[in-house]
């Protein structure tokens, strides 16, 4: 079994500093799209913005910047400025973030119910550039009729392919996933798909991949921070100590955040991941919470590795 694996962005969490320490310690991923940078013109590019994307930090696997924004000609620019400066070919748009600030300003999964600014900026990007064009999108923000019509739109341009989340913006991530409207949606559409969404192990993987078998690409987000091996586990790789394993990730990787974030924003990312690796360390909402009422960075890292230690 040889399925096509890709980390999900999620912003704030998938940073380089983390994927390059992921990498560096767990297998079976086979490219990384990057969290959303914003989309700017060109005569007021932040190049500090691009951090997380330059080439020098990326390395190890295939990475895809995703951008948002929903002004065509800022998203002109920065594609061409991105591939003047790092080389890239291809984007993701996001219109698939169902996040509250972001969907106010019409960013995002806001797009969802504008097509016909979303086929503009398509038909626009399409045009004006020679790169391959993907959306990461959802089923819509509030109806799936939204995401129906766009697909039906979009049929006649020549993206790369679709990211689809199966389900409605409003729904956030609660409830299960819409597996009806996501089948139809395949249907409907000429582009290739990569599914997103709810694999958190490798029997999901497996009902998933024989329900759907005209995916080709498959997304694993909030699954991999719960479980790290979990594409090695998909990919039947030899895995062997995972605690020792996951030991030295976790190490690794707050060395290599401390030099960047320092003593407060290494804590404050740690205390974030660890809504994820509690599923690992597979402790209780009490132990959790004991856990990040932590404020002191070296003392937090200490009763984290305590608590692994009581898994042996």
């Amino acid at each position: 079994m040889n399925p096509q694996l890709w980390l999900a962005p999620l912003h704030g969490i998938t940073s380089h500093t983390f994927r390059n320490i992921l990498c560096r310690h767990f297998g079976g991923i086979d490219c990384y799209m990057a969290p959303f940078l914003p989309s700017q013109p060109r005569g007021k590019l932040n190049k500090r913005v691009w951090q997380d994307i330059f080439p020098e930090h990326n390395s190890a696997v295939p990475l895809t910047p995703q951008l948002m924004g929903n002004r065509p000609d800022y998203l002109v620019d920065t594609m061409q400025i991105l591939h003047e400066l790092f080389g890239y070919e291809q984007f993701n748009l996001n219109i698939g973030c169902p996040s509250s600030p972001v969907v106010r300003h019409k960013r995002g999964c806001g797009l969802m119910p504008h097509p016909d600014l979303v086929e503009r900026i398509v038909a626009e990007v399409t045009a004006k550039t020679p790169f391959r064009l993907s959306l990461k999108m959802r089923l819509g923000l509030h109806d799936a009729k939204e995401g129906r019509d766009l697909l039906s739109r979009l049929n006649g341009y020549p993206l790369d392919f679709l990211v689809i989340h199966p389900r409605l913006g409003d729904e956030l991530y609660e409830g299960t996933p819409h597996w009806d409207l996501f089948e139809e949606f395949c249907s409907i559409t000429r582009h290739r798909i990569v599914y997103s969404g709810d694999i958190f192990s490798k029997e999901d993987y497996k009902t998933l991949s024989e329900k759907f078998p005209m995916v080709f690409a498959w997304m694993l987000g909030r699954g991999m921070l719960r479980n790290p091996f979990l594409a090695e586990e998909i990919k039947n790789q030899e895995i062997g100590d995972k605690l020792s394993r996951f030991g030295i990730f976790y190490l690794d990787l707050v060395e290599a955040l401390l030099p960047i974030r320092g003593e407060n924003g290494t804590l404050a990312n740690l205390k974030e991941l660890w809504h994820y690796f509690a599923y690992f360390a597979q402790i209780s909402d009490e132990e959790l919470h004991s856990l990040l009422r932590i404020v002191v960075m070296k003392d937090f890292v200490e009763a984290s590795i305590h608590l692994l230690h009581i898994l042996k």
